[in-house]
């Protein structure tokens, strides 16, 4: 089981994450994520080098990765305490992010039924969209 943590310092302390050394998630990110006061999750990071294409823009598989994030954080609730697998995630880039701007997501499940749940939500940087993306999750329970 995967354990969340609170972090306790900095720019993100108060929000969540979770303890995943060296898994993909981890390299990428951190990612963070904690409820608004309306109870819709919301998810960043700040966009370091490491995040950037060639071309000095946020390079789109960080985008599609902080989407994926994204896709599962906001459907947290329907999981029921779940495994799931992302089985679609289609995405439209509008803009890139840029070294040092507070990159943020938040959605909404528009449908969750007894396996499929599907989301759609929004990342932006200072007020600028740089994506849409919806997606659908199968959630299941692992095998022992």
């Amino acid at each position: 089981m995967v354990e969340k943590i609170t972090v306790s310092e900095g720019e993100f302390a108060g929000w969540q994450t979770y303890d995943l050394h060296g898994t993909f998630d981890q390299v990428v990110g951190p990612f963070y994520f904690k409820p608004d006061p309306d109870g819709q999750m919301r998810c960043a990071f700040r966009a370091e080098p490491k995040h950037m294409n060639a071309g000095g823009r946020m390079h789109g598989g960080c985008l599609m990765t902080f989407a994926d994030i994204a896709l599962f954080q906001t459907a947290y609730q329907e999981m029921e305490g779940k495994s799931g697998v992302t089985v679609q995630l289609d995405s439209t880039f509008i803009d890139g992010a840029h070294v040092g701007e507070l990159v943020e997501a938040t959605g909404e499940v528009v449908r969750a039924g007894g396996s499929l749940i599907f989301v759609r939500g929004q990342i932006h940087a200072e007020g600028r969209t740089l994506m849409t993306f919806s997606g659908v999750i199968k959630k299941f329970t692992p095998r022992a």
